[in-house]
């Protein structure tokens, strides 16, 4: 799913009321219609419709439709697979994140090493809206994915962010920017490519979490 870190949608934009950041949520099934708006009729990248971690450059001979009908059965069987920053119901930013081996192809392809014990999320695509990009929506996004892996048990967040600094370095991949990971605590573990580094970052336990580990060894047996 290689594109800019935006994108387009036949809705007209409407008028921002003062400094009003995005509410956050987890793409459950009834927000599949922000979701598909925000995407457009091209699905994100060329038809992706964030297909391209789970199966590879196979999606490009599926096609925008099988693509879309593949990941509203990801969305419908859940868990959520991402997270949209909404205004409104009007969906301006988009952010997968998930554990790891829920995405076979990256799985398989960005793994810096051997298998880690504990359990490893990555946080693989953005995509804002045209027109909404310098807002910092990718920032809020990627913070809120940070607290939505921590209380679903994860205890490592991954991400394969471009460094713009790096000597013919893409400016218009979609996993993010490294200075954006790098303020928010992640550092590098590996290097993919000159301008492609696999950063991580440890994440402690959330109070949510372990009041669900707390509760889980209290409950008597059946």
């Amino acid at each position: 799913m290689r594109t800019r870190a935006h994108g387009h949608s036949s809705t007209g934009r409407k008028a921002r009321t003062g400094s009003t950041r995005p509410a956050v949520r987890p793409l459950t099934p009834e927000l599949w219609p922000a979701l598909e708006d925000l995407f457009g009729r091209a699905g994100a990248s060329n038809g992706c419709w964030c297909m391209y971690w789970r199966i590879g450059g196979a999606y490009r001979d599926r096609g925008n439709e099988k693509n879309r009908a593949a990941f509203r059965s990801v969305v419908r069987n859940g868990p959520p697979p991402g997270l949209l920053a909404l205004e409104g119901d009007r969906a301006v930013g988009w952010c997968q994140v998930t554990p790891r081996t829920a995405l076979p192809y990256l799985d398989r392809s960005m793994r810096p090493g051997p298998a880690e014990t504990g359990s490893v999320w990555s946080v693989s695509c953005f995509f804002v809206r045209r027109g909404e990009r310098g807002r910092g929506v990718g920032a809020q996004l990627l913070a809120a994915a940070i607290r939505h892996a921590r209380d679903a048990g994860a205890t490592t967040l991954e991400a394969y962010p471009v460094k713009v600094t790096a000597p013919g370095s893409r400016r218009d991949w979609y996993t993010g920017y490294v200075s954006t990971f790098e303020r928010l605590g992640f550092r590098k573990v590996a290097d993919r490519r000159p301008d492609q580094p696999v950063m991580q970052r440890e994440l402690g336990r959330s109070r949510a979490s372990a009041s669900r580990r707390s509760t889980a060894k209290r409950r008597p047996r059946a």
